[in-house]
């Protein structure tokens, strides 16, 4: 069992802007005024083929589907929060809270990595949890240790008890169960994706400990944490507004490690954090200003971890 994969799927954006539907609950979508859709577009565009590029130059298999159905995807380049791969060759498909995301789950996509020679034996299909206002989506509200079959989950809107409980029965993980708040307007308000305030590595665990309240749920997640392993390398909601939490680890050319990140995130991280990262893996960042101000995601959403088998 393999904790990183050498395989992502992304897919290329499509009528991005700030998505009416899922800020409600997503207090890092932000308006961009002044801007034409398409000047929108098209900087999303290069900021996106930029972030391929510097991931295909480490030697990171990244395969890229572009969706030419002109539906109404704002989202369409968090594919994460729609589906898992995994490596008994089941993928996942899950419920997604907005009505207009819930366009992004294409077939197409998984034909096209059949086409790349994956293999997939089963689907484990949770779409009907939308008919019970139930929702989990996917790698965004679980945060899969895939090696010591830990799932850590965020309660929130978007990440069901119920369903991440049926997850884990499914696929045979531990549920690790929190509530990780923000504040907003002098409130605490769940964060709706666990993916924005953790990042689980092999060796590591970026986290806003100071997120979850209740100091028993605290002090469990440090507990799995620190028996699997992990440093603990601790991070503020001011960094986590800044998508700190919000990365991925991935492996490249020659089996190398490298923790991919945007350049907001690494520029509000501390020298200290930084060299402490550092010792664990190779940091990669790319700029993704636009997609995180819309999207209020960043580098870890865009990426769907394949680990389906070779079917040849």
């Amino acid at each position: 069992m393999q904790q990183i994969t050498n395989t992502i799927l992304m897919v290329r954006p499509t009528n991005i802007r700030a998505n009416e539907q899922t800020a409600i609950n997503n207090h890092y979508q932000k308006e961009i005024h002044d801007v034409t859709q398409l000047v929108l577009q098209l900087k999303a565009e290069k900021e996106f083929d930029t972030f391929v590029e510097k991931l295909r130059n480490v030697g990171i298999n990244v395969i890229v589907f572009e969706a030419n159905d002109g539906l109404d995807t704002p989202d369409a380049h968090f594919p994460n929060n729609w589906v898992s791969f995994h490596e008994n060759g089941v993928v996942g498909l899950y419920p997604m809270f907005a009505e207009n995301r819930r366009a992004e789950r294409r077939e197409d996509v998984l034909f096209k990595l059949e086409d790349e020679g994956f293999l997939i034996n089963h689907i484990m299909d949770y779409r009907a949890a939308e008919d019970e206002d139930l929702f989990l989506e996917g790698t965004g509200a679980l945060l899969l240790d895939r090696v010591n079959r830990k799932a850590y989950c965020a309660l929130s809107q978007r990440a069901s008890e119920e369903l991440f409980i049926e997850f884990c029965e499914d696929f045979e993980f531990t549920p690790i169960i929190f509530t990780a708040n923000q504040t907003v307007n002098g409130k605490r308000t769940p964060i709706y994706h666990t993916n924005v305030m953790m990042c689980l590595g092999e060796t590591f665990a970026v986290i806003c400990l100071s997120s979850i309240d209740d100091a028993k749920e605290r002090k469990n997640v440090i507990k799995h944490l620190k028996e699997d392993g992990k440093e603990i390398i601790d991070i503020t909601e001011a960094q986590v507004a800044n998508f700190a939490g919000n990365m991925l680890e991935v492996r490249g050319q020659n089996n190398k490690r490298y923790l991919i990140m945007s350049q907001a995130a690494y520029d509000i991280l501390t020298t200290s954090q930084v060299a402490r990262l550092e010792t664990h893996i190779e940091i990669l960042s790319s700029s993704l200003s636009i997609i995180e101000a819309c999207g209020g995601g960043s580098a870890r959403c865009m990426m769907a971890e394949v680990f389906l088998p070779k079917a040849y």
